[in-house]
């Protein structure tokens, strides 16, 4: 079997916490793996954003990730590149041509991809599977700005996708309700399978040697942890407001600091995006610039040194489609606090293994994380049994469910072909 793998806006191989750089991207690489170590031949393929990017570039065994111009090769507004459908499609034609490639189905990812996957379909004339990861008309109900908020050609090419995919996957049952009640889609097209987590990678570790490798504060000092792009989506601020408060009010956690990897580092203010921009002067006027650490974007082979690191891992976003951070967290077995506002409700059980805050609330919060970093026994407990949760959702278990979606479609194209001859 050959898939074409289609990640067209974003690198799966991109550092972690860029613009449009997140969990995605390591969706689409894991997940990448798991088929090539099956025997699964995968084909990757991105939109070039630099003219000097490797075109050819192996991941794995059985794994490629091809490079292809379309459009300035620079970042570029990804509302735009479907502008250049099909010069992203011929890129594909002529490299399976030159390789002497056949494919067997087509997995897109994000709306865009999932428009350029149904226009490789028309070409090759084989199933496209596709998944969303978030979801427009969701990130438009959680906007609290214009600049936040996504088009109607975006929510358009969602519905369209919805109608004209031959499967969908959905991470989670909440997922696949909001594609029902928002787009009106058909759930029997729809097949629930969770995103993974690499069990070997993400794993308890020791957090002094961490510490000391990253050059974090040594213990005593309580560390508060957030992964992920700098946006308004992703409730930092909430974070900054709650380290403030129990800075100032609780003594027993006078020294606590929040760990935030994603964007530019705090020694590269000149590439700031707007909100990282807000969330300095935010933590200025609360008079803890000090403790707000901004050390950018990293690569995922860093993330579990961080999660070893840190005391506790955050996740306040006002919307997650599955929260693949906390998932990391959980394996890592550092206790969590996510939000209730999606995905991660349905990994964490709230008080189980892991703690959840609604969206937008400070002082919940500040009362989790003090929870959390005043009771060693709950966190350790917490640490344990999110281990434990996160067992559940090993790559090899993904793989093999994602597997038989493809297979199914291949049985059903073939059939179909065999009746029209």
């Amino acid at each position: 079997m050959r898939v074409a793998m289609l990640c067209v806006h974003s690198s799966p191989l991109a550092g972690l916490g860029g613009k449009e750089a997140g969990g995605m991207n390591v969706y689409v690489r894991e997940l990448s793996r798991e088929l090539g170590r099956r025997g699964v031949a995968v084909d990757i393929y991105t939109r070039s954003q630099d003219p000097d990017s490797e075109r050819i570039t192996p991941v794995t065994r059985n794994v490629t990730l091809i490079t292809l111009p379309a459009g300035p090769e620079a970042a570029y507004d990804k509302n735009l590149i479907l502008d250049h459908t099909d010069a992203f499609v011929d890129g594909i034609m002529r490299y399976a041509d030159e390789h002497h490639l056949t494919y067997d189905i087509i997995h897109s990812h994000y709306f865009v991809s999932g428009m350029i996957g149904l226009a490789l379909r028309d070409r090759l004339g084989i199933p496209l599977v596709h998944m969303f990861h978030t979801l427009g008309a969701m990130k438009n109900i959680v906007a609290r700005s214009a600049e936040e908020r996504e088009t109607g050609q975006r929510i358009a090419h969602e519905g369209y996708i919805l109608r004209n995919a031959d499967s969908i996957v959905a991470a989670t049952t909440i997922d696949l309700s909001q594609m029902v009640w928002h787009y009106d889609a058909n759930p029997e097209r729809i097949r629930i399978i969770p995103c993974g987590v690499d069990l070997q990678r993400f794993h308890p570790a020791d957090m002094a040697d961490a510490r000391c490798q990253l050059g974090l504060p040594p213990q005593p000092t309580p560390l508060a942890l957030l992964i992920g792009r700098i946006e308004p989506l992703k409730g930092i601020d909430a974070l900054i407001r709650a380290v403030a408060q129990l800075r100032a009010n609780s003594p027993s956690l006078a020294t606590l600091e929040a760990v935030i990897v994603g964007g530019a580092s705090d020694d590269q203010p000149h590439l700031w995006n707007t909100e990282q921009q807000r969330l300095d002067s935010l933590r200025n006027a609360l008079g803890i610039k000090h403790a707000i650490r901004f050390v950018g974007a990293r690569p995922q082979s860093q993330l579990s040194l961080f999660h070893a690191a840190c005391d506790v891992v955050t996740m306040p976003s006002h919307y997650e489609s599955f929260g693949m951070a906390a998932l990391e967290a959980l394996a890592s077995g550092r206790p969590v606090i996510a939000t209730n506002a999606g995905g991660p409700a349905t990994i964490i059980t709230h008080g189980v293994d892991g703690l959840l805050t609604p969206p937008d609330d400070t002082q919940q919060l500040a009362d989790n994380l003090s929870r959390i970093l005043t009771d060693a026994h709950l966190a350790h407990q917490l640490g344990i049994a999110g281990r434990a949760r996160a067992e559940r959702y090993g790559w090899s278990n993904i793989g093999c469910d994602i597997l038989d979606v493809y297979r199914s479609l291949i049985r059903t194209a073939t059939v179909s072909h065999a009746c029209a001859c």
